[in-house]
């Protein structure tokens, strides 16, 4: 097996979990936002999970990138979006997710770290969510789910 289709299997698959624990962790701290009680130990230790799992992707990612950054000309087609827009917006929302995760950490108020997970993480997973090439979007057509 070619380690590039490893590598791009790894990073698809691993998608789903980033996505799935970033949507909970900003779902969960906006609710305890909204109803002014303390961070759970859960919330936290999913936040921080969420905060991994989109360090290990980004890696992932970065690999994939330099496998494949020759094969990627201006003739290419969608050249645009794998060269700039995918990982751009994903080094952008993944840099959100660190500085929300990071401002948390920092934050003397239970209420203001509700709040700092909820904003970072939820603008980071709408990012994330518009930069993958899902198989319905014409960038991602033919792609496949994994």
């Amino acid at each position: 097996m070619d380690s590039g289709y490893f590598f791009q299997f790894l990073h698809s698959l691993l998608r789903y979990a980033v996505l799935l624990s970033v949507a909970l962790a900003g779902l969960l701290a906006l609710r305890g936002w909204l109803m002014q009680r303390p961070i759970l130990t859960y919330e936290r230790a999913l936040a921080i999970v969420a905060m991994v799992l989109c360090h290990v992707q980004l890696l992932f990612g970065l690999i994939l990138y330099m496998m494949r950054v020759k094969s990627y000309t201006p003739n290419y087609p969608s050249y645009t979006f794998w060269k700039f827009e995918h990982i751009g917006t994903m080094i952008i929302a993944i840099a959100l997710i660190t500085v929300g995760r990071s401002l948390a950490k920092r934050a003397k108020e239970e209420r203001v770290k509700q709040r700092q997970v909820a904003v970072y993480y939820l603008i980071g997973l709408v990012l994330m969510l518009w930069a993958t090439p899902w198989p319905f979007r014409e960038i991602g057509h033919g792609r496949g789910w994994l």
